[in-house]
């Protein structure tokens, strides 16, 4: 991972740690509890993989106290170990250098605006009255269309297209194939054929948010599809036309959000769930994967719903069984008012 190297003490100092064992322990890379070497730093959060802090080769271990005590190596004390080890992890992350400046093929409109010290790669497009902000950097096939802003200090990786009026806050990173401001989803039936509704709107997404590859974000019909400030969509995720999503926000990859729903702050949604449109989701709500949410969630908790997995004789008898439940319930019921 590079030849940088830091001692526990100044990764103890630099992140508030407490150091257990010899502080002049060196690393110079992380690895896992189970594959680090010497001179890699490894962490323990989940309670699971304890039994590998044994025999674990690691230099450097980040834990939390309870597990600190008793262990022969050497620790750093982190009240959240995953979230040490992250901003640990990411002083050895080779990231690109990327010069200020716009490449020749870059194709701006004359209206449009970059700063001086953003980049622009190669092949990219620039809408008419769309800006870049300072220290933005847009990478190599990436389209922003007419009415764009990419804020200070975001990342476009490459091929985003940001269609029309799109505005993305500042520290916003958007990973390559990702959609944003495509039209939503609005039809209307007239005379037996479909009808397309104008989406007139944008998409506006707030500072510290990332969003994932292929994840497309439909642009409102006449109000905004609005992201809040550090919203995180992983990969191949789709968010309908004047969707809300709060603060702080969660999804995993291929979860699906149909159009108007609202979905709160501090909200996790499990990979491949689905959320209804029209209704709303309260704060501090886990949906969990493969759910399909088809009502509005008023109260905080963690919510799931379909068929667990189970061996394919038996999945089809309880099939079978479902069908019934509509019968059998009525049966129950006329049983109980004979009974009375």
């Amino acid at each position: 991972m590079g030849s940088t190297v830091f001692r526990a003490a100044d990764l103890a100092a630099r992140f508030n740690l407490e150091v257990r064992g010899d502080v002049e322990a060196s690393v110079s890379g992380v690895g896992t509890l189970a594959g680090a070497g010497p001179r890699q730093l490894a962490f323990l959060a989940n309670p699971k993989y304890r039994s590998q802090l044994v025999a674990t080769r690691a230099g450097v271990v980040v834990m939390r106290e309870g597990d600190a005590e008793g262990f022969a190596g050497t620790a750093l004390v982190a009240r959240d170990p995953y979230a040490a080890f992250a901003r640990i992890a990411a002083l050895f992350e080779p990231l690109p250098v990327r010069e200020p400046g716009m490449h020749p093929s870059a194709v701006v409109d004359a209206t449009a605006h970059v700063a001086p010290n953003a980049h622009v790669g190669p092949f990219v497009s620039i809408g008419a009255r769309s800006r870049v902000e300072s220290g933005a950097m847009v990478g190599p096939g990436c389209v922003i269309g007419d009415d764009c802003v990419v804020g200070a200090g975001s990342e476009l990786i490459a091929r985003v297209t940001l269609v029309t009026r799109v505005v993305i806050g500042q520290r916003v990173r958007i990973h390559p194939g990702a959609v944003l401001g495509a039209a939503g989803f609005g039809l209307a039936m007239d005379a037996g054929r479909w009808l397309n509704v104008p989406q007139l709107g944008g998409v506006r997404v707030g500072d510290d948010c990332e969003i994932g590859a292929n994840t497309t974000i439909d642009r409102g019909a006449i109000e905004d599809t609005v992201l809040e400030e550090d919203v995180r969509l992983d990969n191949q995720i789709q968010i309908g036309h004047n969707v809300h999503v709060g603060a702080h926000t969660a999804m995993a990859g291929c979860a699906a959000v149909a159009g108007s729903a609202r979905i709160g702050r501090y909200c996790l949604i499990g990979g491949a769930a689905g959320v209804v449109g029209h209704l709303e989701i309260c704060d501090r709500v886990v949906v969990t994967a493969m759910s399909l949410v088809t009502s509005s969630i008023r109260e905080p908790g963690e919510y799931s719903s379909g068929t667990p997995l189970m061996d394919n004789r038996s999945w089809r008898k309880n099939a079978a069984r479902f069908k019934q439940l509509d019968r059998i319930a009525r049966r129950v019921g006329n049983a109980g008012q004979d009974h009375d």
